[in-house]
């Protein structure tokens, strides 16, 4: 766990200009949101003990993601490339290079690397012991 939380905070900063804040901490909020990018509330499982996983996912050119959802709340972060999500009724949005968001939970969606350069996206996966993390479509 420290090592996935010593990359995580790795990725983060450094990709993001040194800021400090008030207090003198080296950070800049990339994302402070109670809500995903298709408005849901960010509502934790209470299937088990929390549990948080981190992964770099990568996506060559044309490449292309099953129709998925999520029983967790899922952060990103573009780490390189862009990505193109289609939410079903809730329209697609672009994500590229630096962006972070909250993915949604309860609409049915995929991803695609539409672009000429592999696609690099930081998942951290905020769930609990008992939880599907990706919820493919049948």
């Amino acid at each position: 766990m420290k090592q996935i939380t010593s990359l995580l905070l790795f990725a983060l900063l450094a990709t993001a200009p040194r800021t400090a804040l008030a207090d003198g901490y080296p950070a800049k909020t990339i994302l402070d949101s109670g809500v995903n990018v298709v408005g849901e509330k960010i509502v934790y499982p209470t299937t088990g003990p929390a549990n948080v996983k981190a992964a770099i996912v990568i996506m060559a050119p044309g490449e292309k993601t099953i129709v998925h959802k999520h029983g967790v709340p899922l952060f990103a972060y573009v780490l390189e490339g862009e990505l193109t999500v289609d939410y079903e009724g809730h329209g697609k949005r672009i994500y590229r290079t630096g962006a972070a968001f909250l993915e949604a939970m309860h609409v049915w969606h995929y991803g695609i690397n539409a672009g000429t350069v592999p696609v690099k996206l930081l998942a951290v996966y905020m769930g609990a012991k008992g939880s599907e993390n990706v919820i493919p479509k049948r």
